[in-house]
């Protein structure tokens, strides 16, 4: 993980992490790195969520470009894999997303696409930050005729909305009735206009961003106001987003919870069915639960299990040629048409399969059972975690627990990357059974490691 970037781009609090001066930095060195690999006046498209910090922090990305003497193309608000798929249309040598995903509005952060509309290479991060933080190269600074340009691409929110259409071969047609949470946040500028363009009966809901509502009580966040909405008005189906759109979960006509972990079930049978899946193999990760791999078996479907986090699915996809991946978060890529996970062609993706199955949302949901499943993190240094792997009394009450789930359960227990913890995952039938077992491992961890 890079010192800057992190997994996910560069993150932080706006203006007093991510700075103004920290992001026409990154703007500066972006626009360096790429016009030397590049050989020419690089140009860069920039697209942002709807947060308060997010037009403050791209007039500063901006200003950093131009000085040295690339040019800016402005797509407006718009989701995350837009900027990744549009990037890629109009030719651009780079995309920039002004966005801090499902966190609170207080945070932002700037992630980085190459021209194909994948995430930037380690090795230009590295170039990056090199001249952010270790001030390596010193980028130049244009006078005259040399500064870059800054052009407003007009027509970004229909692009991207005629590429999700055609992705599910246009309208829908009648007799769905939709329920949409946009979340406050990127959908909002795409989602009405795209649900009109399929042809189905939708209600849009948190669409009124104001620059601080971005997923406040509502979203793939706070997946019970669309429960709610559903339920009060009696919709076959209902989807959200999260702040940028990168991510979609679903409700059935009863407010049930469909996640992640369900989505890419469905979405596995339907391509495996049809003989579209490559290798009969979807992508997941440790945490996805343990009743996605009961149905894989079930149903004669592949599982290649990464890391957690999306860029660890991706890069599996890539090398294997897969083309379903995805996290229970509702992080899913579909990689023959996205480069990165899509909320919304993940949502009329999933409405295809639903109308085309003339079956309930419970009922399609159905293919597969989750189990209940509880996540306890205990507080170690380093030196702590660095034990785990060789620590006896832990590997044996772990292996005890194990036991006494049999084959309806799973523990899992591993050192954060990225944070002072230990994380106990347990999995099986009955929910106060296995929340006594992942404190128990806690306590033991924290006795011995802590």
């Amino acid at each position: 993980m890079g010192r800057l970037f992190g997994t996910d781009g560069a993150r932080g609090v706006a203006n007093t992490e991510l700075t103004c001066e920290l992001a026409m930095e990154i703007g500066r060195a972006a626009a360096m790195v790429l016009t030397e690999v590049t050989h020419r006046r690089a140009r860069i498209v920039i697209g942002k969520d709807t947060r308060i910090s997010s037009d403050m922090l791209e007039s500063a990305l901006i200003a950093g470009i131009c000085s040295v003497g690339a040019d800016a193309l402005t797509l407006g608000v718009i989701p995350t894999p837009a900027v990744a798929y549009l990037v890629k249309k109009y030719g651009a040598d780079a995309g920039v997303m002004i966005s801090a995903s499902h966190n609170p509005v207080e945070y932002n952060g700037i992630k980085i696409f190459n021209g194909e509309g994948y995430k930037l290479s380690d090795a230009l991060e590295d170039s990056i930050e090199s001249i952010v933080i270790d001030k390596k190269e010193k980028p130049p600074i244009r006078k005259g005729t040399e500064i870059g340009r800054i052009m407003r691409q007009k027509d970004a929110v229909g692009d991207y909305i005629a590429h999700l259409v055609s992705c599910v071969g246009g309208k829908l047609g009648d007799g769905l009735h939709i329920a949409v949470d946009c979340a406050n946040g990127s959908a909002s500028a795409t989602a009405p206009y795209l649900f009109a363009n399929i042809g189905a009966e939708c209600e849009i809901i948190n669409a009124c961003p104001d620059g601080t509502n971005i997923n406040a009580g509502c979203g793939s966040t706070h997946i019970e106001a669309l429960s709610a909405f559903v339920r009060e008005n009696c919709c076959d189906v209902g989807v959200a987003f999260d702040g940028d759109a990168d991510r979609c979960l679903a409700v059935d006509e009863n407010g049930e919870l469909i996640d992640g972990d369900r989505i890419i079930a469905i979405f596995a049978k339907s391509l495996s069915e049809r003989g579209s899946l490559p290798h009969n193999t979807a992508v997941v990760t440790m945490y996805t639960n343990i009743g996605f791999f009961k149905f894989a078996k079930e149903h004669g479907i592949n599982v290649s299990t990464t890391s957690t986090g999306d860029r660890n699915v991706l890069e599996n996809m890539l090398a294997n040629g897969y083309v379903l991946g995805g996290e229970q978060s509702g992080h899913i890529i579909l990689l023959d048409h996205a480069t990165t996970g899509d909320g919304e062609l993940t949502a009329v993706t999933l409405l295809k399969i639903l109308r085309d199955s003339g079956l309930k949302a419970s009922e399609l949901a159905g293919v597969m059972r989750s189990y209940p499943q509880v996540m306890v993190n205990v507080t170690v240094g380093p030196e702590g975690k660095s034990r785990l792997p060789h620590d006896s009394d832990v590997s044996s009450a772990i292996k005890a627990v194990e036991e006494k789930l049999g084959g309806e359960g799973r523990v899992i227990v591993r050192a954060s990357g990225t944070e002072p913890l230990i994380r106990v995952m347990l999995e099986g039938n009955d929910r106060s059974e296995i929340e006594g077992f992942a404190n128990g491992l806690a306590e033991i961890i924290k006795t011995r490691l802590a």
